[in-house]
């Protein structure tokens, strides 16, 4: 069993949503998965003990968010090379932010990218049964990595 961090920025509790049910997906898969908003994540050293890590936030003005941009600079320091990993977002006009973080975390982190890509979701999508269930699937994808 591996231990995912699903690392999230949320104003409005949409992108919370879909960390909440990507760790669903990744618990289907039998292992455990821990949202955490990354204002919480303090340093590199809170990212230890952790064999994956999704990544997420919505899309503000065609950009991540500055606490985003602030955490992906800690994560670095993490040395996550080769770990599991994954991106996801929320957007109501434009939804540059998930591709952004995947991209970060592919070409610099150096981490082994589920082969979905990243995850983007309008926010009205989230409140559908097809929003709920592609999170899980996204969440499995990240899970079954692992085998």
């Amino acid at each position: 069993m591996k231990n995912v961090l699903v690392g999230y920025f949320s104003r409005t509790g949409n992108t919370k949503k879909m960390a909440e049910f990507i760790a669903e997906g990744i618990r289907m898969t039998g292992n455990t998965a821990e949202p955490i908003k990354i204002s919480a994540i303090k340093s590199e050293k809170d990212l230890e003990g952790y064999d994956g890590f999704v990544f997420g936030c919505p899309t503000y003005h065609r950009d991540l968010t500055e606490g985003m941009k602030r955490f992906l600079f800690v994560a670095e320091r993490a040395n996550l090379v080769g770990k599991i990993g994954g991106a996801f977002g929320s957007y109501t006009h434009s939804g540059e932010s998930a591709d952004m973080i995947y991209d970060t975390m592919l070409h610099v982190f150096n981490m082994d990218m589920v082969d979905l890509g990243s995850l983007n979701l309008k926010e009205h999508v989230l409140e559908t049964d097809e929003g709920f269930h592609a999170c899980q699937n996204y969440g499995k994808g990240i899970g079954q990595k692992f085998d």
